[in-house]
């Protein structure tokens, strides 16, 4: 080991500090979880728990320690099943009081939500920075969107029924055409945005009248905690129930009894699909899944070359890479290579790590206990196959950091071509024809993103064409991303199913339904009085402001 890459080593070292040595206003207690709630009760919990430690370590007597923040329950298949029972029966068959409520008392009952959920925002965006290693700037952001987009999700389908308050006539056939509810959604999001992703798509699916189980990411549990009086509070009981086990132990059995409609996960597709596996009517289950991705940087020779290393640092390294939209390769043209190297890892080296609270934070502790192991065996592959680590410093760990490296040249014989690592390396590929690239994207098992780098007019013109086919999305001279939340989020291949963005979201999670008649005098004048005298919540000429 040189002298360089030991003083780093040595530096890192002094990265994780003593307990006492916490801000005060960053500190946090012990949240020991001893309940859930499920049909409408915060039920207490007597048994198993699982012990919740941060990836931010603390130094002790006894060397660098992860910090026990806190516990909470590990449920059963008993449990669940209660509390999947509890869901169905707050369903009941499409006649439950939230499936059949009107589309402004249901924004109401989200509304509430919302502002009991703000009342708790101190503690949830503490709770993130500790469960997760986010900065604590973006878990405040994490939190701030959520709200954001909640509020844009009533707007949008404020305006969905504005536009659904009419009758539409056609061949001497009135009809009233509205969206109404699947049934059974069980939830589940990921550790990487344990509020934000979660909660795009449970709350379009909540606010649309199903009802939900409701499962908290692996990393990310406790979190969700503080939102559950919340919940209760807000809205019938049986429609929100929180279910907690290992997902081995509890979801087959919930899948099994073909009692789920609806499966929204973010996460893997091969967790996904041996989920739809295990439902016994695979016709009657829908499915809205946010999956994989290996997102590609295209950086032609044409490219304007800082703005691609910044926009590609983003994209590659923001929450450490550990972003589902995150760009997990980089293809640059061999003329520019070594331009592009060259400054990149200086961008790399000028990016601030250090523990979430501090200002200005870029690079922080990783959550997943074995994920450094990963990632050492991708460098170690990449090695054997001939690449290198090609910016100072690269890949050199402590205890839960792990900082970025750039890995060239990388080629099909190493993982980090083919397996998406969600985590801070780069992967960096020279090309020379950039049909090399195309036909990288086509043979890829993912398509969810791509980001061309080029300032010529007919070289990108000639990319967007085949690369739109291969992709949901084509970022032009910017990082791959999520939003806005407006415009639709999804994937081609095992990227995705079903699509979600604000308006797409409450589509997602609902099925077009229509109440016809003949325009008969006799049939105006009964549909006359339903609607005159408030007798149907769906068929309804009410405007909602």
């Amino acid at each position: 080991m040189d002298n360089n890459k030991r003083s780093f080593e040595e530096s890192l070292e002094s990265l994780f500090i003593e307990e006492s040595a916490i801000p005060e206003q960053f500190r946090i207690e012990e949240i020991h979880q001893k309940e859930y709630l499920s049909n409408g009760e915060m039920k207490k919990w007597a048994g198993e728990v699982h012990e919740v430690y941060s990836p931010i370590y603390t130094k002790t007597a006894n060397g660098l320690q992860p910090k026990l923040i806190g516990s909470y329950p590990v449920g059963t298949e008993k449990e669940a099943q209660a509390s999947l029972e509890a869901a169905v029966e707050a369903y009941n068959d499409g006649r439950g009081e939230w499936p059949t409520m009107s589309v402004s008392e249901r924004i109401h009952h989200v509304e509430l939500f919302t502002g009991k959920m703000i009342a708790k925002k101190e503690m949830v965006v503490r709770l993130i920075m500790w469960e997760i290693g986010k900065s604590y700037a973006d878990s405040v952001k994490e939190f701030d969107r959520t709200v954001e987009y909640i509020y844009a999700t009533i707007d949008s389908l404020k305006n969905l029924d504005r536009d659904s308050s009419r009758f539409e006539i056609a061949e001497g056939i009135a009809a009233q055409i509205r969206r109404s509810p699947l049934g059974v959604v069980l939830c589940m999001g990921p550790f990487n945005y344990p509020l934000n992703e979660t909660f795009t798509t449970l709350i379009p699916a909540l606010i649309m009248g199903n009802t939900i189980l409701f499962k908290p990411p692996k990393f990310g549990t406790l979190l969700h905690y503080p939102l559950q009086e919340a919940f209760q509070e807000s809205f019938p009981k049986g429609v929100i129930n929180v279910i907690y086990g290992r997902g081995s132990d509890i979801i087959p059995g919930l899948m099994h009894s073909g009692k789920i409609n609806v499966l929204t996960l973010i996460g893997s597709s091969k967790v996904a699909n041996e989920l739809k596996k295990q439902h016994p009517k695979v016709n009657r289950l829908r499915a809205v899944l946010g999956l994989d991705a290996k997102n590609a940087s295209i950086i032609t020779s044409k490219a304007d070359i800082g703005l691609a290393v910044k926009e590609t640092i983003t994209g590659s390294l923001s929450f450490n890479g550990q972003r589902c939209t995150a760009l997990k390769i980089v293809w640059v043209h061999r003329s520019v290579a070594d331009q592009f190297l060259s400054e990149f890892s200086k961008a790399v080296s000028n990016l601030k790590f250090g523990l979430p609270w501090e200002d200005g934070v870029s690079l922080t502790p990783l959550p997943e206990p074995y994920k450094i192991d990963y990632l050492n065996d991708c460098i170690k592959d990449a090695e054997e196959h001939g690449a290198k680590v090609v910016n100072e410093n690269g890949g050199v760990s402590k205890a839960s950091f792990f900082y970025p490296a750039v890995v060239y040249p990388v080629n099909e014989k190493m993982k980090l071509y083919h397996e998406e690592q969600f985590g801070p390396i780069i992967p960096v590929v020279p090309f020379d024809d950039v049909e090399e690239v195309i036909q990288y994207l086509i043979d890829a098992q993912y398509g969810q993103q791509v980001s061309i780098f080029s300032m010529d007019a007919s070289e990108v013109g000639s990319l967007i064409d085949p690369l739109v086919n291969q992709v949901s999305r084509v970022n032009i001279n910017s990082q791959s991303q999520r939003g806005p939340d407006i415009f639709p989020f999804t994937g081609r291949k095992d990227s995705a199913e079903g699509t979600l963005s604000i308006p797409d979201a409450i589509r997602s999670f609902s099925i077009r339904s229509l109440v016809a008649f003949k325009m008969n005098d006799a049939n105006k004048e009964l549909i006359n009085e339903i609607v005159n005298s408030d007798k149907s919540n769906f068929l309804s000429t009410k405007f909602i402001f």
